[in-house]
């Protein structure tokens, strides 16, 4: 693994006039930036945001038999935690984000981390780690990477960052009961989680997205 943070190609949207906060949201196994760029006219928000879609780099992944694509980590279902290192290298990447929002006047405690499956597996690691508070971090159909282990890594600055769980009773690709085990682990360390869960799958749903919008409204409030 390389000492050096390699940038990422991203997508931004600007929703209104001079942005008072940034969402960073990251895609999951196989997709890329242009995923959700899509649902952001829809969260019917109240406030200017900017939008940032980054692409996670193309790697080989061994669940899909070493096939080339875009992930944030290697997923081997023989080892679960055999990611953790480009999990941790992901969350380098992201941080970098954060500190180009920071530089372009966009404070870290106004930014918030999203994700899907993947991409909120980093939005979580570098969320509970990072060591400036954030606006809040958006966890969608995912769940925390090595969760028995999550109390070394977490950081004070975000133990009371808002966080927003979402997920498909009927999702065969990450279980609810992974993501409900996920949820317990962050309450047992007196996380205020916000929990949703939708008859779906593993994808997103109208209500789902009217949710997100409203605690998106929320925590862009104050």
């Amino acid at each position: 693994m390389s000492n050096e943070t390699e940038s990422l190609d991203c997508k931004t949207v600007n929703i209104g006039d001079a942005p008072i906060g940034t969402v960073i949201w990251l895609h999951g196994l196989g997709a890329s930036a242009d995923d959700f760029e899509p649902i952001v006219p829809m969260l019917e928000l109240n406030h200017s945001l900017k939008f940032v879609f980054p692409n996670a780099p193309e790697r080989a992944v061994t669940i899909n038999g070493g096939m080339q694509m875009r992930a944030w980590y290697d997923i081997d279902p023989g080892a679960p935690l055999a990611g953790t290192d480009d999990i941790n290298e992901s969350a380098k990447q992201i941080a970098e984000l954060i500190n180009a929002e920071k530089a372009d006047g966009i404070p870290a405690r106004r930014v918030t981390l999203a994700g899907f499956s993947q991409g909120g597996v980093i939005a979580l690691q570098l969320g509970l780690s990072h060591d400036e508070r954030l606006a809040g971090i958006m966890a969608l159909s995912t769940h925390v990477h090595d969760h028995e282990r999550l109390s070394e890594r977490v950081s004070f600055a975000n133990i009371d960052v808002p966080i927003f769980m979402a997920h498909g009773r009927g999702d065969a690709m990450i279980p609810i009961t992974r993501a409900i085990t996920s949820r317990q682990a962050l309450m047992d360390l007196n996380y205020a989680v916000e929990w949703h869960e939708y008859n779906m799958g593993h994808q997103v749903c109208p209500e789902e997205i009217q949710q997100i919008g409203a605690w998106l409204n929320h925590i862009y409030t104050s």
